[in-house]
């Protein structure tokens, strides 16, 4: 176990009719010096009897722990205590990675390092977004992803364990949206630097069950999540970073949901009734930035009944 250079966590829960490919895609890696952490949290189906099969003849290191049905949250925060590698990796159970993914993202001489990933439904592909440099600040990237500029998911990165376990850094078992980003933004404040590859290595799939499960009002829980975020940020001293979540990142992922919401044909009413139990409506009132986006939310504010209507009839147009 010396030679450990990456542990993989994979959290699973009823994945039996995709862990097998995940697996597939992990025992296929070009890299060789990792481990695998699976965190089975109370499946009722197969997949933890696929996942000790898998593993039975296997050399690769590896750890097998079963608990309760706790959440996601609690089997990765399982998982980086057991975790013994350099680096750390997540990936999800119904996911699969390229056979360069961990090679690409061991990079020792950074304390992250960032692949890109595609979406992928059925057939359809989304399109990666690429980066002109070869590696960037930590702070940097933290402001693209505060201001949007960059799509990210957490499962992009790899984590130096060092930082992660000294800081004591833990995903929020708390709330159900947004507590990945909450865990990877917080980890990187505690870094220099990204190594940036632009291989594609990550498939982020995207089922029927899943996208239904994340079509939920509860998608506006996030906002308090930011606050919190930006007080960490001002203990930190890092009021810049502070403020960009007050005047960018929550009027943008206020707005964001509130257009998926009116796009899926939720009820205006009780969209908006949401909008008013969690003070949305002046928190969105703060963004500074883009003078069209900036257009888009004065108009709303404006009137909310006369924007939705429009919306719907042009389908995001405006």
């Amino acid at each position: 176990m010396d030679n450990i250079k990456i542990s993989i966590i994979l959290p699973v829960f009823n994945e039996e009719k995709y862990i097998q490919t995940t697996l597939d895609s992990i025992f296929n890696q070009d890299f060789k010096d990792f481990e695998v952490i699976v965190i089975d949290d109370g499946s009722t189906d197969d997949t933890l009897k696929i996942v000790e099969e898998k593993f039975k003849n296997s050399t690769i290191p590896y750890n097998i722990v079963h608990q309760e049905n706790k959440g996601v949250s609690s089997a990765r925060n399982k998982g980086i205590s057991l975790a013994s590698g350099e680096y750390i990796v997540f990936l999800d159970g119904d996911d699969y990675i390229l056979t360069n993914h961990l090679s690409q993202l061991y990079n020792p001489d950074h304390d992250f390092s960032l692949v890109q990933l595609v979406k992928k439904q059925n057939n359809d592909l989304t399109k990666p977004y690429f980066y002109k440099c070869g590696e960037i600040n930590t702070k940097d990237f933290i402001k693209l992803e505060l201001e949007m500029k960059i799509p990210f998911n957490f499962v992009q990165l790899s984590y130096k364990t060092d930082i992660i376990k000294k800081h004591n850094l833990k995903f929020r078992e708390d709330v159900n949206y947004g507590e990945d980003t909450d865990f990877a933004i917080k980890a990187l404040s505690y870094g220099n630097s990204v190594k940036i590859s632009n291989e594609i290595t990550y498939y982020y799939m995207q089922h029927e069950e899943s996208l239904i499960n994340t079509s939920k009002l509860k998608r506006f829980d996030y906002i308090p999540v930011l606050e919190d975020l930006a007080q960490f940020f001002k203990e930190k001293n890092q009021d810049d970073l502070a403020e960009l979540i007050y005047t960018s990142r929550i009027p943008k992922a206020i707005f964001g949901n509130m257009n998926y919401f009116f796009y899926n044909d939720y009820n205006y009413d009780d969209v908006i009734n949401k909008m008013n139990e969690l003070d949305l409506f002046r928190k969105l009132s703060k963004f500074k930035g883009d003078k069209k986006f900036g257009f888009k939310i004065k108009l709303f504010l404006l009137n909310p009944n006369l924007y939705y209507i429009i919306w719907k009839k042009f389908k995001n147009s405006i």
